[in-house]
């Protein structure tokens, strides 16, 4: 299949998933499986493939500010995904999410439970920078909330973990405080989600490090009661 068919699938299947996630049953052409049908020949469930139909989003106004398009990275077939809220300085100028302070703390926090970074898939719910590392806004988040979407859909996670408010929020699609998300198994579409504090504001919180590392813990007993993948784990002793 060359790339113009893979782009054209790809767009199909992500109108078809916005669609869904606006109209939910009144979209006609919601019936079971057809998101999956429509992809499951060629090259188009790609995360590459996805990536290049995408990267040049002219959707909302942050387009005209960025630096770098920042998609993601890791292992396109990883079973824990982490996802955060949007790109800060220094990830809109590398075009990499996570890195800086707040990459660095994460990269801590995932090998204290026995994680790579290179074996987790690490995304955000905004793919471009708001000016100054502003929330985002409820528009940019309805116009980049599909491409994350499709990202779940193509890496097909065991587990996802939301990182700071805006991330949790949105994947749960609630208003409640983060004090009442973390520390719990939640789910999105069939998938168990966890949130925990996002690492730029354990930065600015040092006090909430012990709570994410309660949650992390936990987060590490689940995939092994539900992946099972990875060698035995005990905490650190201190």
């Amino acid at each position: 299949m060359n790339g113009t068919a893979d782009n054209i699938i790809q767009r199909t299947r992500s109108y078809l998933t916005h669609q869904r996630d606006l109209y939910g049953s009144e979209l006609i052409l919601n019936r079971p499986g057809i998101l999956e049908d429509i992809t499951k020949t060629g090259h188009g469930n790609d995360l590459d493939a996805f990536r290049a139909s995408i990267q040049v989003c002219e959707k909302c106004s942050l387009s005209r500010s960025r630096r770098h398009f920042v998609f993601g990275e890791g292992n396109p077939k990883a079973r824990l995904m982490l996802v955060g809220e949007a790109p800060g300085r220094e990830e809109d100028l590398q075009g990499e999410p996570f890195v800086g302070q707040a990459g660095h703390l994460l990269d801590k926090i995932l090998a204290a439970i026995g994680f790579r970074r290179e074996e987790v898939f690490i995304g955000n719910v905004l793919k471009c920078r708001p000016p100054q590392n502003r929330d985002p806004l409820p528009d940019e988040i309805v116009s980049c909330l599909p491409y994350l979407q499709e990202q779940i859909s193509i890496i097909q996670p065991k587990i996802i973990l939301t990182l700071g408010r805006i991330a949790s929020q949105t994947l749960l699609k609630t208003t409640a405080p983060m004090s009442g998300l973390r520390g719990k198994t939640h789910e999105f579409r069939g998938i168990p989600l966890m949130a925990t504090y996002h690492p730029a504001a354990l930065l600015r919180n040092p006090g909430w490090k012990k709570s994410v590392w309660e949650d992390v813990q936990k987060l590490r007993k689940l995939y092994d009661e539900r992946v099972g993948d990875k060698p035995a784990w005990q905490p650190p002793q201190k």
